[in-house]
């Protein structure tokens, strides 16, 4: 997908309640998962023992941390637009974060983003409010849906 370009924080909320955009496709690889095992020191059977999963999981396969999923959004975010003219900018956190389906390891998702607010913030900032919803390749119902929020400073 082409990555959408806005020319200034200030301009944001000309954009509140559309679709921003989609990302690209990302492998959701049992590496990977084991990975943020490893970086969490959250090693749950479900997420790291493969030969387990094969006999005693839906599917047969592990399944992506929640957390793993919702830590993918900055990345994919990134993919979807980016802000010119911005002299810095913070993670605000989340209103909401649903994790609504499993990930099974060898999965592709995807973010799709709508601007859902955009407030002015003292200092000059921009608070955006989005609403990301991480799509798995081939499923039609989406693996988390999260409100996050970010303040951006132009410059």
């Amino acid at each position: 997908m082409a990555k959408r370009e806005f020319s200034h924080p200030n301009e944001m909320h000309n954009y509140v309640g559309q679709e921003i955009g989609v990302s690209d496709w990302v492998d959701v690889t049992q590496e990977r998962i084991d990975q943020f095992a490893e970086a969490t020191g959250d090693h749950q059977w479900i997420h790291v023992d493969v030969e387990r999963a094969k006999t005693d999981m839906p599917g047969g396969k592990t399944i992506a941390h929640g957390f793993l999923t919702l830590s993918l959004i900055p990345m994919l975010n990134q993919q979807i637009s980016h802000i010119n003219n911005v002299r810095n900018g913070i993670n605000y956190g989340c209103n909401k974060v649903r994790f609504t389906s499993p990930v099974p390891a060898g999965s592709r998702v995807r973010a799709r983003a709508k601007l859902i607010a955009a407030d002015p913030m003292k200092g000059g900032g921009v608070r955006l409010t989005n609403e990301m919803t991480v799509e798995i390749e081939g499923q039609e119902r989406p693996a988390c849906v999260a409100e996050t929020m970010a303040i951006v400073y132009g410059t």
